[in-house]
């Protein structure tokens, strides 16, 4: 092994190459040469019989491949080891590093840079400092016999009320979206003024019935011709409420049919009109960013947790609306997502707009229990008979 490795072995990527022809000691002399223009601590190697081992921290790639582009010049056409060609090809297949100046980290890239006295910087920037006067109880409910697992016909407010403070642990909804589309019981299409202040009605009632920690998903997209930006209306009733809030997710439904002739300005910064193929899902906990609840309870896996925190869920539109006739219904992977990631099992999922049932099916899929609010005794109607379907 050459003059290392004053580190630990974790301080590196180690790469072992077989060696499929026998070194000369014109072959180790080379590789001396080459390794002996980096620092020890960046790259260091290891010998043996069959092996030849590459212990990588950092380097600058593209250096090196020079450095072996000249010792294979000076060989004047003799055919070197392929050896050196293996240790090019190698470390070019690694394809997870960092870059700092002209080198490649391969150990430690990804972890965040520390801040020294974190806790303290955060405590110092008064860390969500909008919702630090809040009057919220921790102090949670039982979520009433009668409206557990039910689907409920009826206008959400009226139902709404009738729940004690702090009762629900997930909320998971889409309210209608103002568009003017033709759901089953009336028209979408009402004044902005007028929409908001029906929704914020309800959301209110459901700010309360919440539990302390628990959390509210709101998928919602703005009307862009109008310009008027939902998500951050809806968001901004929320803080105001004194709601944490917990991130924002987009999810990319890689709708390319976007294609119309609605381009404003054509060819001219005077109005362009951006088209979007996502909507926005906006999360918000009350009183703390924490859930309590069993460990035997998280039916969410290793995988899925680390795929779903990455907050651009890339889910293709719902397909079946045409079987259900409503016209803006969420997939169920949708649904599922928000559901395993932010609510343990046997906890109560509710939707105040909950249409044909995407939320509740997928709540009873998961072994939650629910609740599903809906105006329309047709969509009401069609929810119920999915959550027959599953007790079938």
């Amino acid at each position: 092994m050459n003059a290392i490795i004053e580190s630990s072995a974790q301080d590196y990527k180690v790469v072992i190459i077989n060696i499929e022809k026998p070194l000369r000691h014109s072959d180790i002399s080379i590789i001396k040469n080459i390794f002996d223009q980096f620092s020890p601590n960046d790259i260091a190697y290891d010998i043996s019989l069959n092996d030849f081992t590459l212990y990588l921290n950092c380097i600058d790639f593209e250096y090196l491949k020079d450095i072996v582009s000249q010792f294979k010049n000076k060989e004047n056409g003799k055919e070197l080891n392929p050896i050196f060609d293996e240790i090019i090809y190698e470390i070019e297949s690694i394809k997870s590093y960092g870059l700092k100046d002209k080198k490649r980290l391969y150990v430690n890239y990804d972890q965040e840079r520390k801040v020294k006295g974190r806790k303290e910087k955060v405590t110092g920037r008064n860390q969500y400092y909008y919702a630090k006067d809040h009057s919220f109880i921790e102090q949670n409910s039982q979520f009433p016999e009668q409206y557990k697992n039910k689907i409920i016909t009826s206008d959400s407010h009226f139902i709404l009320k009738q729940l004690p403070d702090n009762c629900v642990d997930l909320i998971f909804t889409s309210p209608p979206y103002n568009f003017g589309l033709e759901y089953e019981s009336n028209g979408d299409a009402h004044q902005w003024e007028k929409y908001f202040d029906q929704l914020f009605l309800i959301f209110e009632e459901c700010v309360r019935i919440l539990k302390f920690g628990g959390r509210i998903v709101v998928n919602i997209q703005p009307l862009f011709s109008d310009y008027i930006p939902s998500h951050h209306i809806i968001s901004r009733f929320f803080m105001d409420k004194k709601m944490l809030w917990k991130g924002e997710i987009l999810w990319e439904k890689n709708n390319y049919n976007c294609k119309y002739t609605a381009w404003g300005s054509w060819k001219s910064p005077s109005n362009p009109y951006l088209k979007y193929t996502w909507e926005f899902l906006e999360i918000f906990s009350k009183g703390s960013l924490k859930k309590e609840g069993h460990r035997d309870q998280i039916d969410i896996t290793a995988d899925e947790f680390k795929k779903w925190v990455v907050a651009k869920w890339s889910i293709a539109p719902e397909r079946n609306m045409k079987n259900y006739d409503h016209p803006a219904m969420f997939p169920e992977e949708l649904a599922r997502r928000v559901i395993k990631l932010f609510s343990y099992k046997n906890d109560v999922v509710l939707d105040p707009f909950n249409g044909v049932g995407t939320t509740t099916y997928i709540a009873k899929i998961t072994n939650r229990r629910f609740c599903g609010i809906d105006i329309s005794q047709e969509y009401c109607e069609k929810a119920q008979q999915r959550i027959n379907e599953i007790l079938l």
